[in-house]
């Protein structure tokens, strides 16, 4: 039997290889080095990723390739994040490239990962232990570098908010040798000195090694400890340190950071006018409509005289006292009829009559009883002497009565009825009629 061919056109064929590829593989991580690089004028990287035995073909978009920290160049040595696939007008396998790193920065990368997952298991990462920012903090404490392009931008974005609340700085080498020392100190200080309602830890944009006072133990451990809300505002919005994980919250740059912290007076301000406008009218409504009710009820009151009311409750007391006599007068003539109903049902179906019944069918039971147990006895009497009888005719006993013998092995043995068994001077016993005896056998005869 020829079974029904299903036929693809090239490009449905592509376009299913392509599907399976794309959601068969998660994103994962792929080191090689880099060749025909090329950087068409549409900002997209194309390259060859490769080894000492095989090689991939890579793209690059350029809303991905335009957040690179390095600069790709042939026979460079990459670390690339992204997902496999198939290029389908030429039919061509592809991976497409979401992240890249130098060779270097992947060792990075890897410790920066077991430490992530390290504190995450001890609890530092998790929302219940998140504290929440202050609505109006009375002093905002800054820790980062007193020089970096971050502490002009924080205090810009803060005079700009909230110019009447103070701002301490922290100020910390947020990268080098010495660096993760001085920002622990400088979270220990500040919630030592409770002096600000909210921290803001910051430092500019940078490559993974630039930022990686940020992505130290100590320092996490610092933050997490801090009584203070913290808001982790490091490098630019693509930028993540554990610092940003452990932190309160976290800002994508120092300036969004400093947004979130400082609240905006003018807005506040506007907006408290514009409560103070709405709660004015809401009172001078309210005290409108009070005064309306107020006239209102005295109005009533003058209409409603207390004589006429307890007139009227007095006419209407009478009303309903009638109407409960006639109510209850009409009940107890429906419950007398009621009980009359039930006295001739309980005549009509008196058990006397049963009674009555019941004991003259036990009378006709008892004279029935003897009789019938006497005919029971008869038919049992006679069908126990048939059965005498034919007992009778089939005891050996009765065989005995016409002269014939039983031959045993002995007195009490088993009864003998072939002579194989039998042995010239064997002891026999017969049993006869009314005796039995011993005899030795001197011959065996057989019988034709």
């Amino acid at each position: 039997m020829q079974t029904e061919r299903t036929v693809f056109t090239v490009s449905q064929l592509n376009s299913e290889v392509s599907h399976l590829l794309t959601h068969g593989f998660p994103a994962l991580w792929v080191e090689g080095e880099i060749s025909n690089l090329a950087r068409p004028s549409s900002g997209h990287i194309y390259l060859t990723l490769k080894d000492a035995g095989a090689q991939v073909r890579c793209a690059m978009f350029r809303n991905r390739a335009m957040y690179l920290k390095i600069r790709p160049e042939n026979g460079m040595k990459v670390l690339v994040r992204g997902k496999v696939g198939l290029y389908e007008p030429r039919g061509e396998f592809q991976m497409v490239i979401e992240q890249m790193e130098s060779a270097g920065e992947g060792a990075l990368q890897r410790q920066f990962e077991e430490l992530k997952r390290k504190l995450h298991a001890q609890g530092l990462f998790a929302d219940e232990h998140k504290k929440p920012l202050p609505t109006f903090p009375r002093c905002i404490g800054v820790i980062t570098s007193p020089t970096g392009a971050a502490i002009r931008d924080i205090l810009h974005v803060l005079k700009r908010r909230c110019p009447q609340i103070p701002v301490m700085v922290y100020p910390v080498a947020v990268q080098g040798e010495g660096s993760k020392e001085q920002i622990v100190r400088a979270i220990q200080q500040a919630g030592r000195e409770q002096r600000c309602d909210v921290l803001i830890l910051a430092r500019g944009g940078g490559s993974i090694e630039d930022l990686w006072s940020f992505n130290e133990e100590n320092v996490a451990q610092a933050v997490y400890a801090c009584p203070l809300p913290i808001v982790s505002g490091v490098g630019h919005e693509i930028d993540f340190t554990i610092a940003d994980f452990v932190a309160d919250v976290r800002a994508p740059t120092p300036s969004a950071a400093a947004e979130l912290v400082g609240p905006e007076m003018a807005v506040l301000q506007t907006h408290v006018q514009r409560l103070q406008h709405q709660l004015g009218r809401i009172q001078q409504r309210y005290l409108q409509r009070a005064d309306e009710h107020f006239r209102r009820l005295q109005q009533r009151l003058e209409n409603q005289r207390p004589t006429n009311r307890l007139q009227q409750k007095a006419q209407r007391l009478d009303e309903l006292d009638m109407r409960l006599a006639s109510a209850f007068t009409r009940h107890l003539r429906r419950q007398q009829q009621h009980l009359g109903n039930l006295q001739t049902r309980l005549q009509t179906q008196s058990p006397t009559r049963s009674i009555r019944q019941q004991q003259e069918q036990l009378t006709r039971w008892q004279h029935a009883l003897p009789r019938l147990m006497q005919q029971r006895l008869d038919k049992a009497r006679d069908h126990l002497q048939i059965q005498v009888g034919q007992l009778q005719a089939l005891s050996p006993l009765a065989t005995l009565e016409r002269g014939y013998g039983i031959v045993r092995a002995n007195a009490e043995g088993q009864v003998i009825r072939s002579v194989a068994p039998l042995r010239l001077g064997q002891t026999v016993f017969t049993q006869l009629k009314d005796c039995g005896f011993e005899s030795i056998i001197t011959k065996i005869q057989p019988i034709a």
